[in-house]
Order: structure tokens, then sequence, then C-alpha cells
């Protein structure tokens, strides 16, 4: 076993190795960051929870709440597209996957350069199915918390004076920012399953996918101008 293992692992560069451990750092180390700013230079991430649990607070005394529903129903639309989307390319992989012998002999002739064992192909479209499949995972739990909070927000009373309405509404807002951050991991997936694409054309290619994802999220999460906006 350990000897296969091995023999699997020498089909492949020590760049290989570089590529795959900055992506798993940028991916999981990105998203620690995110959810856990600090205080002087919040994330959108941070700062859409607040304006969440605002939302809850306010949806306390709206009447009719057809705007809150109307609301929640278009995070939930975003969530079933994305969803349905990782559904379909993991799909792609399977087909993909069944036709590795034809990439290999393709990419060997586009390429003498990309000439690599069969195994090498499958190893790195399943790769592709893991991050999708993890996306999917996030998207289909994000769906189901947004229905709960749907539920919560329709117990919360349209009273302020009663009793139950502030801590129902804080509970509908935990929901949805619980939601917010399933689907913004499934999101954080699917770029880095783009970037994970470009492995198929080689080591290099990979490692430069992989830093502009990292620059693409770091701006839109610190330095976008919608940020400024929610900000300001």
């Amino acid at each position: 076993m350990a000897e296969t293992l091995i023999n699997l692992l020498l089909n492949f560069t020590p760049l290989d190795a570089v590529a795959l451990l900055l992506l798993l750092l940028g991916w999981l180390g990105g998203t620690f960051i995110i959810e856990r700013p600090s205080a002087n230079r919040p994330s959108i991430h941070a700062l859409m929870s607040d304006y969440r649990m605002a939302w809850m607070q306010q949806m306390i005394t709206r009447q009719p709440r057809l705007f809150d529903m109307a609301t929640l129903t278009v995070m939930r639309q975003g969530t079933a597209f994305f969803g349905s989307g990782c559904m379909i390319a993991i799909g792609g992989c399977v087909a993909l996957l069944g036709q590795a012998e034809q990439l290999t002999m393709l990419a060997g002739d586009i390429n003498p350069e990309f000439t690599a064992p069969r195994i090498v192909w499958e190893i790195k479209i399943l790769f592709l199915m893991v991050l999708l499949a993890n996306g999917f995972l996030k998207f289909v739990w994000a769906m189901r918390l947004f229905g709960y909070c749907a539920i919560v927000m329709a117990a919360v009373p349209n009273d302020a004076e009663n009793p139950d309405a502030i801590p129902m509404a804080e509970k509908a807002g935990h929901l949805a920012n619980t939601a917010a951050k399933s689907f913004n991991r499934g999101l954080r997936s699917v770029y880095f399953t783009i970037a994970a694409l470009t492995w198929l054309i080689g080591s290099w290619a990979f490692i430069a996918a992989t830093l502009i994802t990292i620059w693409v999220l770091y701006r839109r999460e610190y330095a976008s101008q919608s940020r400024g906006i929610i900000e300001g």
C-alpha cells in the first residue's frame, strides 16, 4: 500500500505540491481571515452580518412583511442557482473522468510537456470534484438555513412591546448570518475550483490562477468600492 502511494506521488512534481499547498492555504486561510477579521478593518462578510441583524430589528414593526420575504426569496434563489451549477459541473467532471485516456492523448498532441500518466489526470479531475462537492454541500445547507430563517421570521411578533419580539428577531438574524456564511463558503469553493481547473494545463498556470483568486477575494472583502459604500 505504501509503495503504491509512493509510486503515485512520484507522478507529480514538487511544483504540483507547492501549487496545491498554496490553494489550500488561500482557501482555508482566507476563510479564517474573512470570517474573523480585526475590529479595525472588518471584511464585507462582517459588515453585512451587522446589516442582517439590523434588518431583523426593523422587520419587527414592518407592515406587511412582503419586502422581507421577497428579500429572503432572492437570497434563496441565488443559493439554488449556484447549487444547481455545482451539480452540473460535477456531472461534467464525471464525464471527463470517463474520457481520461482521450484527455491524456489530446494533451500530448497539443504540447508534449503536458504528457502525463492517466492517473495524474484522474486525480486532478477528482480534486475538482471534491471542491465542487464541497461547494454544493455548502449551498444546500445555506438553502435549508434560509428556510429555517423564513419560519423564524414569520414567528416574530409585529409588536415591538412584545417581550418575545427582539429575542425572536435576533434568532432570525443569527440564522440569516449562518446561512450567508455557508453561502459565502460555497462561493469561495467555486472560486478556487476555477483556479484548480488550470492545473490541467500545468503547475505554473495553477499557481498563477490561485494567486489571482486570492487577490480577487482580498480586494472584494477589503478594498472594493462596494465595501467602502457599505462601511460608510
